[in-house]
């Protein structure tokens, strides 16, 4: 125990006394997807998820923020970068801090914590934290981001459970195939701010369907399953066997 304290406070004094200052240039990657999701975040805010990538983000005036991983023992602090823009005047204004997380491990939670000019600290946009007795600090969590799981209750057979990470206070509905697209049915529980929840029982088919804001439809961007639905709409699928 007592060696796990002093790793992370030597980690702590290393990071403090090397603090380089961002690179200030265009930044622009061979994935032109992984491009364009960077330039698409608008502000900075909880952890975007996708199949290959988890994106971190943070405010554009901080010095330096770094990241660093439970998987890695917490001794690689990885830096982000400054995405940098251009006004219709021609100056240059950062638009964000990023840090791209490319998702070669499998995992069940991921925990980490972040360095914000010299000290270390949770992400201040994502409010899933854990408490680590054996050190006495907060991690950051994220939890697996598969948004369709299979639900295995007794009480609830071939049940889906629905997950939806967004913006906190929505008023989330679901609907699909299997409401005959009415959007009003289902309503998604905000269970933590920005989680939303719902546990469906399906029988066996296969299910097209979408998220809905009002009537305005929002493709399951977790679910790498979409296509066209018999009614020619754009939705993505689960099979349930």
């Amino acid at each position: 125990m007592k060696k796990t304290k002093i790793s992370f406070l030597a980690l702590l004094v290393f990071t403090v006394a090397a603090i380089p200052l961002f690179a200030e240039k265009k930044i622009e990657f061979k994935d032109y997807d992984l491009d364009v999701l960077i330039h698409n975040i608008d502000e900075p805010g909880a952890p975007v998820i996708t199949d290959d990538y988890i994106v971190f983000t943070a405010e554009p005036n901080h010095r330096y923020v770094g990241i660093a991983f439970e998987h890695e023992n917490y001794q690689i602090v990885h830096p982000f970068k400054a995405l940098v823009m251009t006004d219709d005047d021609g100056n240059s204004y950062r638009k964000h801090l990023f840090y791209c997380y490319e998702r070669k491990h499998e995992f069940t939670t991921l925990k980490y914590r972040l360095v914000i000019d010299g000290l270390w600290t949770t992400d201040p946009f994502n409010p899933q934290k854990e408490y680590d007795d054996s050190v006495n600090l907060y991690f950051s969590v994220i939890e697996d981001p598969n948004s369709v799981k299979i639900f295995t209750k007794p009480e609830e057979k071939n049940g889906i459970h629905f997950i939806y990470r967004g913006k906190s206070g929505l008023k989330l509905n679901l609907a699909g195939t299997f409401t005959n697209w009415d959007p009003w049915i289902y309503q998604l529980k905000e269970t933590s701010p920005g989680f939303y929840e719902l546990t469906l029982p399906l029988p066996t088919g296969k299910y097209f369907y979408n998220y809905y804001i009002g009537l305005t439809p929002i493709l399951d961007e977790s679910n790498p399953e979409k296509a066209f639905a018999p009614d020619g709409r754009s939705a993505s699928v689960i099979i349930v066997d």
